[in-house]
């Protein structure tokens, strides 16, 4: 399955490349939801709140009363994951939230956001610089991989998210091999973005059984949604 990817950053749809320089940027937010309008799933990422820059929640809430998204960037409570969802998201991102500075998967705060949101609205964001976790909208990295975190994970979420940020906005590919090995780690559904940048690539990951977020492609008209 393909998903489109509408990233916010200063009040506008943004491209950014390896989560850093700005590539591209659009007003015209009408256009966008028409053109996802027939997707079952659409990935909606409030960059400045990822970077603790700011928020675009007026933007996320018309947004996601209006597409079926899933939400993410900057959710750190269960107080701020319930009023997402009670804006219209269908479900939550959560991703560093999930991670201890000190390189460890924080299971309490896993386990909290499982009872009171329910895991089956929750998709654990994995984010990876140099093969580490990424998080604080990917300016800092704890000593964690994703296949020492997906286990202790598994049992609070329904979906893992794992974004290739070494290659995002590249469109040079997404690893293969990656997802094939991350494939093998859950019973969940699992997504991955990152440098994905054709129809023939997306069918190759759907037939591992794996979704993918597309972004950049798509804003470029390399790929045609």
């Amino acid at each position: 399955m393909l998903i489109p990817s509408i990233d916010l950053l200063g009040g506008r749809i943004v491209q950014l490349v390896q989560g850093e320089k700005l590539r591209l940027a659009f007003d015209d937010f009408e256009y966008w939801i028409k053109k996802f309008s027939s997707y079952p799933l659409v990935q909606l990422i409030d960059l400045d709140a990822a970077m603790r820059q700011g928020d675009n929640s007026k933007l996320v809430a018309q947004i996601a009363r209006r597409l079926p998204c899933q939400v993410g960037g900057g959710i750190r409570s269960v107080e701020n994951a319930a009023r997402v969802l009670e804006v219209g998201a269908k479900r939550i991102i959560i991703g560093s939230a999930l991670f201890t500075e000190s390189g460890s998967v924080n299971i309490e705060t896993a386990k909290a956001f499982a009872e009171q949101i329910g895991a089956a609205r929750l998709v654990s964001g994995i984010d990876t610089k140099n093969g580490r976790i990424a998080i604080k909208g990917w300016k800092a990295e704890v000593a964690l991989t994703p296949d020492e975190v997906i286990p202790h994970l598994e049992p609070f979420v329904s979906a893992f998210l794992y974004t290739h940020v070494d290659g995002e906005g590249l469109m040079q590919g997404f690893p293969f091999e990656v997802a094939e090995r991350l494939r093998k780690l859950t019973q969940h559904q699992l997504i991955v973005a990152g440098g994905i940048r054709s129809q023939p690539e997306i069918d190759a990951l759907h037939e591992i059984g794996v979704d993918a977020v597309v972004g950049m492609a798509i804003y470029t008209d390399l790929l045609s949604v």
